[in-house]
């Protein structure tokens, strides 16, 4: 540990500064007119493996954005840790909400980061995330630590569904052989009490599209005699949810894991304040599945949302205007047993049946994966759980979260390999939206943590 605390109290300037180096670059992998930025990301990531200390460093092509893949052999008799990440972000619309520009990143002091936290695009997810854990290979190799071999398999297209990442894992499994995968792409519970993420929800996301007239209309000579998309697409999106709130698609619940009573008592052990996550919301009450506490709807119980919705004038003015089109993005999170392209299926089928004749719908499927819970009882959860005890000086809790990340499924699948989820981010962190921020203790106690699982696991595995 000394060690370990010299070698980061040392380089944290510089470690921040390279973060934000790397923050500065607009990766945003949804939108096309960032391509170059992704592209010159992966190249920058590539530097940083390089510089770490890696044997071999490539950037392997894909049918989407590139890998990164590097590794760094010190005795093939030793366990292999195959580290994941990803370097692409979401897009930072609407940008009028950010206080300061999402690609200029800024450190500021916050009531939960009194240390200071850095403001942009990316900061927690999963730039920040992903590159503690090449900094923390610096610091093994630096310090002559490093107890087994590693690899890192950091990909560009995380917040666009991972579809190049299934083609390289598939054609790759002997380059990608481990004992082990780690990932530092969720959070836990506060900066006193650390957790580690043991289940994961699926995903299903589809895009609607309702059609009316072939043309917009003219709200007063048409209006009342003709079906207005809008209108019609919102009526459909409301009767996905009951009074309870549960989803009205048939079939949806039917392989839905129902946890016992013994297992939810267990999950309620969680630090939890319901006033505190009101607050921090700026919410009067919370609002789901009748039955359910809040941790329990955001985490083993299954959703659907609404992700945007638009049609329509939706300038400065007025423009009285029955649109001919109408559209909305819909995600729907999954439980353990739900298969997403059936769940996908299920939602096409029933939101086609319940379109009047009037419009016509048509349903695209976007992208999706499957849930994951990974044991307690493995070496690497052992390993993890000691980890962040040394650094943290409390035990983790185990936790589901509410997030999803379809890869997992696949690793276990493709590569027969356990899955141990490290985060360091807060659910205050805003990922996904304006003023996204990552604090710099929660960076630096990564970079301190990473090690030490890296010591225990090679312990625990002999």
């Amino acid at each position: 540990m000394e060690i370990i605390k010299n070698y980061v109290q040392q380089n944290k300037e510089r470690f921040i500064n390279e973060l934000i180096e790397l923050l500065k670059i607009p990766s945003v992998s949804a939108d096309s007119a960032y391509s170059q930025d992704v592209l010159n990301t992966a190249d920058k990531v590539k530097y940083f493996l390089e510089q770490a200390g890696c044997d071999k460093v490539e950037i392997c092509e894909t049918p989407g954005y590139p890998i990164v893949y590097a590794e760094k052999t010190v005795d093939a008799s030793l366990p292999t840790v195959l580290v994941y990440g990803h370097y692409d972000v979401q897009p930072a619309d609407p940008i009028e909400l950010w206080d300061s520009p999402p690609f200029e990143p800024v450190i500021k002091k916050t009531e939960l980061h009194p240390d200071g936290a850095i403001f942009a695009r990316g900061a927690c997810d999963d730039k920040g995330q992903m590159f503690m854990h090449v900094k923390a290979l610096e610091l093994m190799m630096q310090t002559k630590t490093l107890p087994c071999n590693v690899k890192f398999m950091i990909e560009g297209e995380e917040e666009v569904g991972s579809a190049s990442l299934a083609w390289f894992v598939e054609r790759n499994q002997e380059k990608l052989k481990n004992d082990v995968i780690l990932i530092s792409d969720t959070g836990m519970i506060s900066n006193t009490q650390p957790s580690i993420t043991t289940g994961l929800r699926g995903l299903s996301y589809v895009e609607v599209e309702v059609t009316g007239p072939n043309r917009d209309l003219h709200s007063g000579l048409y209006g009342g005699a003709v079906a207005n998309p809008i209108n019609i697409l919102s009526k459909m999106i409301a009767s996905l949810h009951d009074e309870n709130n549960h989803v009205t698609i048939p079939g949806f619940y039917d392989k839905v894991e129902e946890l016992s009573r013994e297992e939810r008592d267990e999950m309620a052990k969680r630090p939890f304040s319901l006033d505190d996550y009101k607050k921090a919301l700026d919410i009067k009450d919370v609002y789901g599945e009748a039955g359910y506490t809040t941790n329990e709807r955001n985490s083993i119980r299954p959703t659907l949302d609404v992700n945007g919705i638009w049609g329509g004038y939706t300038g400065e003015g007025a423009k009285t205007v029955i649109a001919s089109k109408a559209f909305a993005k819909i995600s729907m999170r999954l439980v353990p047993n739900q298969d997403w392209e059936e769940i996908t299926e299920l939602f096409k089928k029933h939101f086609e049946s319940i379109a009047p004749d009037a419009v016509k719908v048509v349903v695209k499927p976007h992208h999706g994966g499957q849930g994951y819970v990974t044991p307690i009882d493995s070496i690497g959860y052992q390993a993890a759980s000691k980890a962040y005890s040394d650094t943290f000086g409390v035990t983790p809790i185990p936790v589901r979260s509410g997030g999803s990340i379809p890869i997992v499924a696949l690793f276990e699948k493709e590569l027969k390999s356990k899955t141990i989820m490290m985060g360091f981010g807060l659910d205050s962190d805003a990922i996904h939206s304006p003023n996204e921020h990552y604090g710099v203790f929660n960076y630096l106690k990564g970079i301190e943590t990473i090690p030490l699982f890296f010591k225990y696991f090679t312990e625990l595995s002999k």
